[in-house]
Protein backbone atom coordinates (compact mmCIF):
# COMPACT_ATOMS: atom_id res chain seq x y z
CA UNK A 1 0.00 0.00 0.00
CA UNK A 2 1.24 3.48 -0.83
CA UNK A 3 2.19 5.69 1.77
CA UNK A 4 -0.39 8.84 0.18
CA UNK A 5 -2.75 5.61 0.48
CA UNK A 6 -2.48 4.57 4.38
CA UNK A 7 -1.76 8.32 5.21
CA UNK A 8 -5.30 9.11 3.77
CA UNK A 9 -7.00 6.54 5.25
CA UNK A 10 -5.24 7.46 8.87
CA UNK A 11 -6.48 10.74 8.75
CA UNK A 12 -10.14 9.71 7.85
CA UNK A 13 -9.85 7.49 10.69
CA UNK A 14 -8.91 10.28 13.05
CA UNK A 15 -11.19 12.57 11.73
CA UNK A 16 -14.18 10.09 11.78
CA UNK A 17 -13.81 7.80 14.59
CA UNK A 18 -10.81 10.25 16.80
CA UNK A 19 -13.75 11.77 19.46
CA UNK A 20 -15.57 8.85 19.68
CA UNK A 21 -12.83 7.05 20.64
CA UNK A 22 -11.53 9.52 23.01
CA UNK A 23 -15.09 9.24 24.52
CA UNK A 24 -14.97 5.69 25.25
CA UNK A 25 -11.66 5.28 25.84
CA UNK A 26 -12.00 8.25 29.24
CA UNK A 27 -15.11 6.34 29.89
CA UNK A 28 -13.16 2.97 30.76
CA UNK A 29 -10.15 4.88 32.17
CA UNK A 30 -10.98 8.12 33.68
CA UNK A 31 -8.10 10.31 33.11
CA UNK A 32 -8.43 12.39 30.35
CA UNK A 33 -4.48 13.07 29.17
CA UNK A 34 -4.31 9.07 29.58
CA UNK A 35 -7.10 8.65 27.48
CA UNK A 36 -5.41 11.34 25.10
CA UNK A 37 -2.85 9.07 24.86
CA UNK A 38 -4.31 5.50 24.67
CA UNK A 39 -5.99 7.14 21.46
CA UNK A 40 -2.64 8.61 19.95
CA UNK A 41 -1.71 4.92 19.96
CA UNK A 42 -4.88 3.02 18.80
CA UNK A 43 -3.98 5.40 15.34
CA UNK A 44 -0.53 4.75 15.57
CA UNK A 45 -1.23 0.84 15.74
CA UNK A 46 -3.75 1.65 13.29
CA UNK A 47 -1.20 2.94 10.55
CA UNK A 48 1.80 0.66 11.27
CA UNK A 49 -0.53 -2.81 11.04
CA UNK A 50 -2.81 -0.81 7.87
CA UNK A 51 -0.81 -3.64 5.42
CA UNK A 52 -2.63 -6.12 7.56
CA UNK A 53 -5.59 -5.15 7.88
CA UNK A 54 -7.99 -7.05 5.74
CA UNK A 55 -10.82 -4.87 5.83
CA UNK A 56 -13.13 -7.95 6.82
CA UNK A 57 -14.17 -5.39 9.52
CA UNK A 58 -15.39 -2.13 9.44
CA UNK A 59 -12.39 0.41 10.88
CA UNK A 60 -14.65 1.03 13.25
CA UNK A 61 -14.55 -2.29 15.21
CA UNK A 62 -10.88 -2.53 14.06
CA UNK A 63 -9.92 0.65 15.62
CA UNK A 64 -12.36 0.03 19.10
CA UNK A 65 -10.75 -3.35 19.42
CA UNK A 66 -7.50 -1.55 19.57
CA UNK A 67 -8.86 0.63 21.90
CA UNK A 68 -10.40 -2.12 24.16
CA UNK A 69 -7.13 -4.02 24.13
CA UNK A 70 -4.93 -0.77 25.17
CA UNK A 71 -7.37 -0.33 27.96
CA UNK A 72 -6.93 -3.53 29.22
CA UNK A 73 -3.05 -3.24 28.88
CA UNK A 74 -3.34 0.04 31.02
CA UNK A 75 -5.59 -1.39 33.62
CA UNK A 76 -3.35 -4.25 33.91
CA UNK A 77 -0.26 -1.69 34.80
CA UNK A 78 -1.99 -0.08 36.92
CA UNK A 79 -4.21 -2.63 39.04
CA UNK A 80 -2.97 -2.02 42.47
CA UNK A 81 -4.24 1.78 41.85
CA UNK A 82 -7.59 3.30 42.62
CA UNK A 83 -9.23 5.13 39.64
CA UNK A 84 -11.59 7.63 40.39
CA UNK A 85 -14.96 8.00 38.33
CA UNK A 86 -14.97 10.82 36.54
CA UNK A 87 -18.54 11.68 35.22
CA UNK A 88 -18.42 11.02 31.75
CA UNK A 89 -22.34 11.55 30.87
CA UNK A 90 -22.59 14.85 32.74
CA UNK A 91 -18.96 15.87 30.10
CA UNK A 92 -21.46 15.23 27.18
CA UNK A 93 -24.00 17.77 27.92
CA UNK A 94 -24.39 20.46 25.64
CA UNK A 95 -27.26 22.71 27.50
CA UNK A 96 -26.89 24.28 30.97
CA UNK A 97 -29.86 23.71 33.14
CA UNK A 98 -30.41 25.07 36.24
CA UNK A 99 -27.82 24.87 39.51
CA UNK A 100 -30.28 22.42 41.60
CA UNK A 101 -31.16 20.52 38.35
CA UNK A 102 -27.31 20.22 37.48
CA UNK A 103 -26.51 19.15 41.51
CA UNK A 104 -29.49 16.34 40.70
CA UNK A 105 -28.17 15.25 37.56
CA UNK A 106 -24.50 14.97 39.01
CA UNK A 107 -25.20 13.33 41.91
CA UNK A 108 -27.08 10.58 39.68
CA UNK A 109 -25.25 10.05 36.96
CA UNK A 110 -22.28 9.62 39.57
CA UNK A 111 -24.20 7.07 41.38
CA UNK A 112 -24.67 5.37 38.36
CA UNK A 113 -21.24 5.47 37.19
CA UNK A 114 -20.19 4.48 40.45
CA UNK A 115 -22.08 1.39 40.24
CA UNK A 116 -20.91 0.61 36.93
CA UNK A 117 -17.15 0.98 37.95
CA UNK A 118 -18.10 -1.53 40.38
CA UNK A 119 -18.69 -4.15 37.90
CA UNK A 120 -15.86 -6.58 36.55
CA UNK A 121 -14.26 -5.35 33.37
CA UNK A 122 -16.47 -8.00 31.10
CA UNK A 123 -19.38 -6.44 32.18
CA UNK A 124 -18.13 -3.25 32.31
CA UNK A 125 -16.55 -3.17 28.80
CA UNK A 126 -20.17 -4.23 27.11
CA UNK A 127 -21.89 -1.58 28.86
CA UNK A 128 -20.19 1.29 28.18
CA UNK A 129 -19.75 0.34 24.57
CA UNK A 130 -23.20 -0.06 24.55
CA UNK A 131 -24.85 2.50 26.52
CA UNK A 132 -22.64 5.14 25.56
CA UNK A 133 -20.74 4.27 22.30
CA UNK A 134 -24.07 3.07 21.42
CA UNK A 135 -22.05 -0.06 19.36
CA UNK A 136 -24.60 -2.89 18.92
CA UNK A 137 -24.46 -6.28 19.73
CA UNK A 138 -22.13 -7.12 16.42
CA UNK A 139 -19.91 -4.56 16.70
CA UNK A 140 -19.00 -5.61 20.43
CA UNK A 141 -18.71 -9.05 19.62
CA UNK A 142 -16.44 -8.02 16.65
CA UNK A 143 -14.42 -5.15 18.92
CA UNK A 144 -14.05 -7.61 21.95
CA UNK A 145 -13.55 -10.83 19.71
CA UNK A 146 -16.64 -12.94 21.40
CA UNK A 147 -19.61 -14.21 20.49
CA UNK A 148 -22.94 -11.82 20.04
CA UNK A 149 -24.82 -14.25 22.34
CA UNK A 150 -21.97 -13.98 25.02
CA UNK A 151 -22.17 -10.46 24.62
CA UNK A 152 -26.06 -10.14 25.53
CA UNK A 153 -25.01 -12.59 28.37
CA UNK A 154 -22.59 -9.87 29.99
CA UNK A 155 -25.38 -6.83 29.08
CA UNK A 156 -27.84 -8.65 31.20
CA UNK A 157 -25.55 -10.37 33.87
CA UNK A 158 -23.93 -6.36 34.27
CA UNK A 159 -27.18 -5.05 33.92
CA UNK A 160 -27.93 -7.10 36.67
CA UNK A 161 -25.03 -7.19 39.41
CA UNK A 162 -25.61 -3.20 38.44
CA UNK A 163 -28.72 -3.30 39.81
CA UNK A 164 -27.82 -5.69 42.49
CA UNK A 165 -25.40 -2.43 43.35
CA UNK A 166 -28.38 -0.07 43.25
CA UNK A 167 -30.46 -1.64 45.60
CA UNK A 168 -27.61 -2.39 48.06
CA UNK A 169 -27.08 1.21 48.32
CA UNK A 170 -30.22 2.15 48.09
CA UNK A 171 -31.18 0.00 51.27
CA UNK A 172 -27.89 1.33 53.02
CA UNK A 173 -29.28 5.00 51.98
CA UNK A 174 -25.77 6.47 52.35
CA UNK A 175 -26.63 7.71 48.71
CA UNK A 176 -29.50 7.96 46.35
Amino acid sequence: MEKEVRDQLLIEAMDTYGHYLKRVVFALVKDEQKAEDIVQEVFIQYYINLEKFEFRSSVKTYLYRIAINLCRNYFKSWSSRKLEFSNFVQQSFIYRQSPEMDLITKESNSAIGDMIQKLPSKYREVIWLYYYAQFSVAEISEVLNCSQNTVKTRLARGRKLAKLNFEEVSDDGTKC
